[in-house]
């Protein structure tokens, strides 16, 4: 059963007596330094977070739906999720913590020395072969060492920089091979990718296809034709989707009136939202938040 939330501060994000930006370390580690029932909480995360399985095979859950994890696969989480470890015990594998503000913003124009990325770009799940792999296995075993290293922290954080934002480029690259690069790079699937930013910012009071494709500049159908190409599902049930998942992350994480999530996420009735949560979940909001927090 599903243990409530838990900052995952409390798992030591930055290591012992270093002021470090980011953390590398085996979850073998993690799971020695906390309790088993820290190990199968549910955490809403503040910073992105990569997992990178080497060994064995784990179902971990990602904002309530569970992913299957084989070895040398990649889980990338970001900001906002809520995700938990899962009860399998037979897996070992790399961890990377950092803060979007780690990275250089993507406006970034200092003579090309750090790749400008997107964090979009990054895939949500990977399967990699053995020869990337060992790439992304040894490029995050040399972030490690070098975390480990007695140089000054302002130059170790520059340097971790750099290696950091050569993995998240590699990484982002392996995505566009895995679509395809003229899939990924298509008008369609840039549309989509632009439309997925603004309803991860406007959802709570945007619930109108046409209210995206005005700002897009293109008319509902194009919208939906985007949508249906990259992720099979309509613009109105991405949105729909992403309204029923937030809504999720409050009755879980906080413990906010039904009626406040309702009207925090647009809807002028509680008993509308109450309708549209259980159409999208199969569950009313009390039952849903009685099923998860414990």
């Amino acid at each position: 059963m599903a243990k409530s939330p838990t900052k995952l501060d409390q798992l030591n994000y930055r290591p012992s007596g270093r002021e470090l930006d980011v953390e590398i370390f085996r979850f073998s580690n993690l799971r020695r330094r906390v309790t088993a029932e820290q190990i199968l909480a549910l955490y809403h995360y503040s910073f992105h977070t990569l997992i990178f399985v080497t060994e064995g095979a784990v179902t971990q859950l990602v904002d309530f739906q569970p992913v299957d994890c084989a070895a040398k696969s990649l889980l990338v989480l970001r900001p906002g999720q809520v995700h938990s470890f899962g009860s399998d015990e037979g897996w070992d594998g790399w961890m990377v913590l950092f803060r979007a503000e780690f990275l250089p913003p993507e406006t970034h124009t200092a003579v090309d020395l750090l790749p400008v990325l997107g964090l979009d770009r990054l895939p949500d799940h990977l399967s990699l072969s053995e020869a990337d792999f060992a790439a992304v296995s040894e490029a995050i075993a040399r972030m490690q060492d070098d975390a480990a290293s007695a140089a000054p922290p302002k130059d170790l954080n520059a340097l971790l920089r750099y290696e950091l934002c050569a993995l998240l480029l590699r990484l982002a690259i392996l995505q566009d091979q895995h679509m395809g690069t003229d899939i990924a790079r298509s008008p369609g699937v840039q549309r989509y990718a632009r439309f997925r930013r603004l309803v991860e910012q406007n959802h709570a009071g945007w619930h109108q296809v046409s209210a995206y494709a005005a700002a897009l500049g293109c008319t509902d159908k194009s919208l939906t034709r985007a949508a249906l190409a990259v992720t099979g599902k309509s613009a109105k049930s991405v949105i729909a989707a992403r309204i029923a998942l937030a809504a999720k992350r409050l009755l879980v994480h906080t413990d906010r009136p039904i009626y406040l999530i309702a009207e925090g996420l647009g809807f002028e009735e509680a008993t509308n939202f109450t309708k549209f949560f259980k159409r999208e979940t199969k569950l009313t909001p009390l039952a849903f938040r009685q099923r998860f927090k414990h």
